[in-house]
């Protein structure tokens, strides 16, 4: 009898990234990473890039709705 070819499964789905950009680092990796190292967990060499993107798109976000409000100040409530 002839063998069924395997169920090929799904590709496993890429994490989405939240900045089109490319920026700069905003944020202090030492920092996280002591945070996260203090929560007993280990640090990917790819963890400090991914929060910069994620502080970068939140506050890209916050922006678009301060400008949404009529100011030139952003401020905490636009998080």
């Amino acid at each position: 009898m002839a063998k069924k070819a395997a169920a090929k499964k799904p590709a496993a789905k890429k994490a989405e990234t939240c900045c089109d950009e490319a920026h700069e680092i905003l944020v202090v990796g030492s920092k996280v990473k002591a945070y996260l190292k203090s929560k007993d967990v280990l640090v990917s060499g790819e963890m400090i890039p991914a929060v910069s993107c994620k502080v970068a798109c939140l506050l890209g976000k916050a922006v678009e709705r301060c400008k949404a409000n009529g100011r030139k100040t952003v401020k905490p409530c636009d998080l």
